[in-house]
């Protein structure tokens, strides 16, 4: 594989970069974190104007024709700053798919998406069932209208989404459906969740549903989502982890205690020495995973062993961060306390070691 990248990788993380520089500030979080709905809407819309949202998206709905290896680097800088933005799942996920696997007027919807006037989300979570790729969510057909009923937890953004990409089960084969949230029989609850991102509860009571592509190729765009969906968090883990691995270092170098730098003590030089090593591995792993999935290689281990290497890099990095920052790592005012929470929303959403390695089973030979 090649691990050098592309000019255009290095141009949009760099687009990406400045404008997050410029709205994303200590004070923007503290307020996005005191609001009611964390979105942030400027920094959405900059996002659009500069073109950053339809870069990685196909041409023919608006977009510049790049992909894989330039979004994960754009969500790597969006990761950098714990912008408040949906951009991997209205574009990445939403849009994405909409281009890929979408009827004409389903690409009119990504095309809005690109162009930042409209938001597509993607319903992926259920609660008690640890399988994504086996919805328990049902869809059923009756004179030619489909109809979604279920329940979808930790929805991102389902409160202002034009439309949820909603997988569900049909006849135990499972298929992917879009759904207007809007709709009378959808309920959408807000959730408080760990870094109070916009995430709801969204119960689908029979609700109309359009088809996206055909149940028999519901399987593939799933798996299509499920793979994309796993390798945008790692890369967004892993901008959240250099960045908190930058301000812990620092404040180690800074801090001094018995007249010395926090740094020099053994101590919270082998935390800080375990933290880059797991950031290392974190983005050794999700370089590989997306650059197998841009050369259209079966890309599923490398992703799971990606979406390992996030959820247990987050786990130490931002413990590491909070625990070297002493008594200001806890205060809510304090820029550590948006790394951890993020970090800690990631490996979250990211699951346990379980569910990354059991998928992984049947890379395994009998033989093994």
């Amino acid at each position: 594989m090649d691990f050098t990248p592309t000019e255009a990788q290095l141009d949009l993380a760099r687009l990406t970069g400045e404008v997050c520089e410029k709205l994303v500030t200590a004070d923007r979080l503290r307020e996005l974190d005191g609001g009611t709905a964390k979105f942030d809407e400027p920094l959405w819309k900059s996002l659009a104007e500069t073109g950053v949202l339809a870069a990685a998206l196909p041409e023919e709905i608006g977009g510049s024709g790049f992909g894989t290896l330039e979004q994960t680097a754009i969500l790597r800088e969006l990761g950098k700053a714990v912008a408040a933005v949906p951009y991997l799942w209205s574009i990445v996920l939403g849009a994405g798919a909409l281009a890929r696997f979408g009827s004409a007027p389903q690409r009119e919807l990504a095309a809005a998406a690109a162009a930042g006037t409209s938001i597509l989300t993607a319903a992926v979570a259920e609660e008690h069932n640890w399988d994504p790729a086996r919805p328990s969510t049902t869809a059923a057909e009756s004179g030619g209208n489909w109809q979604v009923t279920g329940v979808k937890t930790t929805v991102p953004v389902a409160d202002r989404a034009a439309r949820i990409l909603v997988p569900a089960s049909v006849s135990g084969r499972p298929a992917v459906f879009l759904v207007d949230p809007a709709h009378e029989s959808v309920t959408v609850t807000a959730q408080q969740v760990t870094d109070r991102s916009a995430e709801s509860l969204v119960e689908f009571a029979g609700s109309p549903a359009e088809l996206l592509g055909t149940v028999a190729d519901g399987a593939q765009i799933l798996a299509w989502l499920l793979d994309r969906a796993w390798l945008g968090l790692a890369a967004q883990q892993l901008g959240t982890l250099e960045r908190s691995l930058e301000l812990v270092a620092g404040y180690a170098r800074e801090r001094e205690q018995f007249g010395r730098a926090v740094g020099s003590f053994q101590a919270v030089a082998q935390r800080l020495s375990d933290g880059y090593i797991s950031v290392q591995g974190l983005r050794l792993t999700t370089t590989q995973a997306a650059w197998q999935l841009s050369e259209d290689l079966d890309a599923t281990g490398a992703i799971h062993t990606a979406k390992f290497w996030a959820a247990e890099a987050g786990h130490q990095v931002a413990h590491t961060l909070v625990h070297v920052h002493g008594g200001v790592g806890i205060d809510r005012d304090h820029i550590a306390h948006n790394y951890f929470t993020a970090a800690k929303h990631n490996e979250f959403a990211l699951g346990g070691a379980t569910n990354h390695l059991l998928p992984l089973a049947r890379f395994v030979p009998e033989s093994a």
